[in-house]
């Protein structure tokens, strides 16, 4: 999510100057014109409903980064002679595979552990000076965030599914530096709210606010699976976010605790 290159903020433009109301045939026909398959699999061309697990067409860009995400993760989530035992190649690795290396992150570790696991993946996948580039090329500006807002779309497809830029009000200023995604791929497919939260929200915000210099608030929404991600907006102390007091998804969790009011996942320990 931090990766920019010449060819990507072409293919970011021309997504971004492409969106309609109509995304689920239109992106097919955008992918398919870049060399790149992707997109929903589903016949309505959206994500299926809550309780159901949304079938995509991964194509080769995004097997690509489920690997490299995935490779970089294993060394976390497993000891050296099981990491040798079970080495994947480059292509073995589908979304499944990528979410379980991430449960097995998450297992034996506290909340601030596992975000920085999280964090220490992402820094070891950009060349050395990054942050401080980025803090010169994208300053906290409305436009920064706008841009940063457009990227997202395109680039993160691969792993929350589709969104859209959306407008949102940023210390009293309307700007579109919103994105929404419609169902998380990830929380999905992990139905696991201490994944979501630990591996993925609070990781990214702080990633972006703190190494960029660019404020970046996630708001999940667990009751349909849906999250808004707003550039530009400062991200709340844990403990006045309304996420930190989050119960399990208690019938589709694999480690739920139907009788705990909280994710146990969410606590600091």
């Amino acid at each position: 999510m931090v990766l920019l290159s010449p060819s990507f903020i072409n293919y970011t433009f021309y997504r971004s100057q492409s969106q309609s109301q109509s995304q689920s045939q239109s992106e097919r026909r955008r992918c398919v014109k870049i060399g790149i398959r992707c997109g929903i699999a589903e016949p309505s061309g959206k994500p299926a409903p809550l309780g159901q697990k949304t079938k995509y067409n991964d194509g080769l860009f995004e097997k690509a980064f489920m690997a490299l995400f995935a490779r970089k993760m294993e060394k976390f989530g497993a000891n050296k002679k099981e990491s040798d035992e079970k080495k994947k190649g480059w292509f073995d690795y589908n979304y499944d595979s990528f979410v379980d290396v991430s449960r097995k992150v998450m297992q034996g570790r506290s909340r601030l552990q596992q975000q920085q696991v999280v964090r220490e993946v992402l820094m070891s996948m950009l060349p050395p000076g990054a942050p401080a580039q980025f803090r010169k090329l994208f300053p906290p500006t409305k436009w920064a965030a706008e841009f940063n807002a457009a990227i997202t779309v395109p680039f993160f497809f691969w792993l929350v599914g589709p969104s859209e830029v959306v407008e949102v009000e940023v210390d009293g200023v309307k700007q579109k530096s919103g994105v929404h995604i419609k169902k998380c791929r990830y929380l999905e497919n992990s139905g696991c709210v201490g994944m979501c939260v630990n591996m993925c929200k609070i990781p990214t915000q702080d990633f972006f606010t703190n190494e960029f210099g660019l404020p970046l608030t996630m708001n999940p929404n667990f009751e349909d699976m849906s999250c808004e991600m707003v550039y530009g907006q400062v991200p709340p102390p844990f403990e006045e976010d309304p996420v930190s007091k989050q119960p399990c998804y208690a019938d589709i969790c694999t480690i739920a605790n139907p009788s705990s009011n909280v994710c146990p996942k969410l606590s600091a320990s």
